[in-house]
């Protein structure tokens, strides 16, 4: 099974992936590592990424959560804004979504804090925007430290199963 942490950006999902696939000995990867070099600079110039941007980086995403699926665990943290985003990364593929929920007052207030990632805050707007928050899944506030939202999804994931 791949757990996709989906949310908009600064939402935790990088760092409450590293934490909960050190709990459950998953591996981990990093959406965003999988994006286009041209995505990259547009993000990095404030350019928000259109649906046919992220589309060959969503089918790449796609491929890879199969070979995941088959090699075990998996957890993917992966922005996953809109439904047909969601179903692509799905198509064909074992998955749990879980959505890192997260006024944006809050989510403003911790980006500063990121270190070392292209995307600006400037876009942040952008993501809240084109934002289709999920129906189905687990939905976990991030108000909490990590150690809590961590718990939180955990006793989810007994619960989801």
């Amino acid at each position: 099974m791949v757990i996709i942490l989906c949310g908009v950006a600064g939402s935790g999902k990088s760092t409450i992936g590293k934490t909960l696939s050190e709990k459950l000995n998953y591996s981990f990867h990093e959406g965003d590592d999988y994006h286009s070099a041209e995505n990259i600079t547009k993000m990095k110039k404030g350019i928000p990424l259109s649906d046919s941007d992220r589309f060959e980086w969503l089918t790449n995403l796609n491929q890879k959560i199969s070979i995941w699926n088959k090699q075990g665990n998996a957890i993917l943290a992966c922005s996953a804004l809109k439904k047909n985003y969601r179903m692509i990364l799905a198509r064909g593929n074992q998955v749990t979504y879980i959505f890192l929920m997260g006024e944006k007052t809050l989510i403003n207030k911790r980006f500063p804090k990121r270190k070392g990632h292209f995307f600006p805050i400037e876009l942040l707007q952008s993501q809240f925007d084109i934002l289709e928050v999920p129906t189905c899944g687990i939905h976990v506030s991030i108000k909490n430290s990590v150690e809590n939202i961590t718990d939180q999804i955990l006793e989810a994931l007994i619960n989801y199963s």
